[in-house]
C-alpha cells in the first residue's frame, strides 16, 4: 500500500510520500537508543511538563487538525476536532497522575519481615524504545493513549502509523518536538508493514504494541515471541448491544444509533451486534431502523454530517460483501444495503434482520455502518448469542433490573460491561479485550505500566 494522503469524500490523491530507507531506519534506532539512556533519568516532572506543553499545542492545532484527520481518513470533522480534545485531555491526566501510578510500592511489614530483609520496594522502571504500530481509524487517538503513558514511564516511542494517514504521522512527532521533549522521544517511521519485523527483531527495540488487524495482531506477536518481547495488541471487536425488556427504549435506540455510526462504523468498540429480547424487538427495531435512515450522510467537512465516506475504497467493498452473503443467506434488509453512486467511498446506515451462524458477517467485524439485528427468547439466549463471536472487546447492557446486570457481567466475554451507556475508552479506566480482540491493556495504571520493568528491590536486615 503506497504511503499517501487520498481524499475518501472524492478518491483524489492530495500527498505521497517514499518510504523511509535502511539508512534512515538504522540512524532513527540508534538516535531512540541514545535519547533512552537520558531520558529515562529525568523526573516526573519534567516529564509531566512536557506532556502538558504537548497538549497545549495539540489544543491551539485543533481546527486545522481536525480538518487534516478527516482529509486524510473521512471523520466527520465536528468527531475529528472531539478526538483532539479527547487526546489532549488523555495527555493532561496522565501528567497529572503518573508520578502516583508508578510510585514505589513497600510490601506489608509482615511480608518483608518474613522474607528476612529490613526493607522491600516494588519499583517501576522503564523498559526502553516501544514500537507501536497503529490504525487509520482514530488517527491521533490510537498513537496518544500509547504515548502518553510510555513517555511518562520513561520510555521512548517508534511510530509505524497506518500508510494512508502521513500527514497525520508526521505531525504526531513535530509535536512532541515542539513541545521540547529531547529528539528522539518519540519518532515516526514512514514505513510499509513489510518493514515492521525487521525493526521489531531489532535488540534496540524493547516491546511492541498494536492496534488493529487479527492477521496484523498475529505477525506481531509471532515475531515478539520468536524474540520474546513483551507485547500488548488491541484487535477487532463485534461488539453486541443488548437490549432487555425493563430498558428505557427511546435512549437505548438512540444511543444504538450513535454506537453504531460512531466514526462511520469503522471502530473497533463500535457496538455492532443488536441483540434484543423477544418482548420488545419489534418496538425497539422499528425506533433503530428509524433513527438509521434519519443519519445525515454527505462531505465530511460539512459539520452538519453524521456519516462520511469510509476511509479507502477497499474498506468500502469489505462492508459491501459482508451485506451481500449475508442477502444471499437470507437476512433482510431493514434499510440502507445498497452502494450509492457518485464519488467517495461511502456505505448507507444499514440494518440487517435474520442472521444466522451460517453468514459471515455473523462471525466476522463489519468495518462500516452496518447493524445486525438479533431476536433472544430470554435472557440466557442473549447471553449466548453475545458470546457466539471470536472477539470480546467490549459489550453494551439495557436493563433497570440488577438481577440482568449482574448476570451479564458474570457471563459476557468482553473487557468491558457498559450498563445503560455507549462503551468509550477513559484515560483513568482499562481498555482491552479478550479472545481474538488481543491481550494486555491500556490507559489507566494498568496501562503506564505494561512496558515497565516492575523490580523487587529487597534489603536485608
Amino acid at each position: 500500500m503506497p504511503i499517501a494522503t487520498v481524499n475518501p469524500a472524492n478518491g483524489e490523491t492530495l500527498r505521497t510520500y517514499e518510504a523511509m530507507g535502511e539508512e534512515e531506519i538504522e540512524r532513527r534506532l540508534r538516535l531512540a537508543e541514545a535519547t533512552f539512556r537520558t531520558y529515562r533519568t529525568t523526573g516526573f516532572d519534567e516529564r509531566a511538563r512536557l506532556l502538558r506543553q504537548a497538549a497545549d499545542l495539540l489544543e491551539k492545532d485543533q481546527q486545522d487538525l481536525g480538518r487534516l484527520i478527516t482529509t486524510e481518513m473521512g471523520k466527520p470533522v465536528k468527531q475529528a476536532r472531539a478526538e483532539v480534545a479527547k487526546c489532549a485531555k488523555a495527555m493532561r491526566w496522565y501528567a497529572d497522575h503518573a508520578a502516583g501510578l508508578l510510585a514505589d510500592e513497600e510490601p506489608a511489614d509482615a511480608d518483608v519481615r518474613d522474607s528476612g530483609a529490613s526493607r522491600v520496594r516494588v519499583r517501576y522502571r522503564p523498559l526502553g524504545p516501544v514500537l507501536a504500530v497503529m490504525p487509520w481509524n482514530f488517527p491521533l487517538w490510537q498513537v496518544i493513549r500509547f504515548a502518553a503513558p510510555a513517555l511518562m514511564a520513561g520510555n521512548v516511542g517508534l511510530l509505524k502509523h497506518a500508510s494512508n494517514v502521513p500527514q497525520t504521522a508526521l505531525y504526531l512527532e513535530d509535536l512532541f518536538h515542539r513541545a521540547g521533549f529531547p529528539e528522539g522521544c518519540f519518532q515516526t517511521l514512514l514505513i510499509g508493514s513489510a518493514a515492521v519485523d525487521d525493526i521489531l527483531r531489532d535488540e534496540r527495540v524493547k516491546a511492541a504494541t498494536l492496534t488493529g488487524s487479527e492477521p496484523a495482531g498475529r505477525a506481531v506477536a509471532s515475531t515478539a515471541g520468536e524474540m520474546i518481547k513483551k507485547t500488548v495488541l488491541e484487535l477487532g471487536g463485534s461488539d453486541p448491544f443488548v437490549v432487555m425488556p425493563s430498558a428505557d427504549l427511546d435512549r437505548a435506540a438512540e444511543v444504538a444509533v450513535n454506537a453504531r455510526v460512531q466514526n462511520t462504523g469503522q471502530s473497533c468498540i463500535a457496538a455492532k451486534r443488536f441483540i434484543v429480547h423477544a418482548d420488545v424487538y419489534d418496538a425497539f427495531a422499528e425506533r433503530f431502523v428509524a433513527g438509521m435512515r434519519a443519519l445525515k450522510v454527505g462531505d465530511p467537512l460539512d459539520e452538519d454530517t453524521e456519516v462520511g465516506p469510509l476511509s479507502s475504497e477497499q474498506g468500502r467493498d469489505d462492508v459491501e460483501e459482508l451485506v451481500d452473503d449475508a442477502v444471499r443467506a437470507g437476512a433482510e434488509v431493514l434499510c440502507g444495503g445498497e452502494r450509492p453512486d457518485g464519488p467517495g467511498w461511502y456505505y448507507p446506515p444499514t440494518v440487517l434482520a435474520g442472521i444466522n451462524r451460517e453468514m459471515r458477517i455473523h462471525r466476522e467485524e463489519a468495518f462500516g455502518p452496518v447493524a445486525t439485528l438479533y431476536r433472544a427468547a430470554d435472557l440466557d439466549e442473549a447471553v449466548l448469542i453475545a458470546n457466539d463471536t471470536p472477539f470480546g472487546l467490549s459489550s453494551n447492557v439495557w436493563t433497570r433490573d440488577d438481577a440482568d446486570v449482574d448476570r451479564f457481567v458474570r457471563d459476557l466475554e468482553a473487557g468491558s460491561v457498559y450498563v445503560n451507556g455507549m462503551t468509550a475508552s477513559h484515560p483513568a479506566f482499562p481498555f482491552g479485550g479478550v479472545k481474538r480482540s488481543g491481550y494486555g491493556r491500556e490507559l489507566s495504571g494498568h496501562g503506564i505500566r505494561e512496558f515497565c520493568n516492575i523490580t523487587t528491590v529487597w534489603h536485608g536486615a
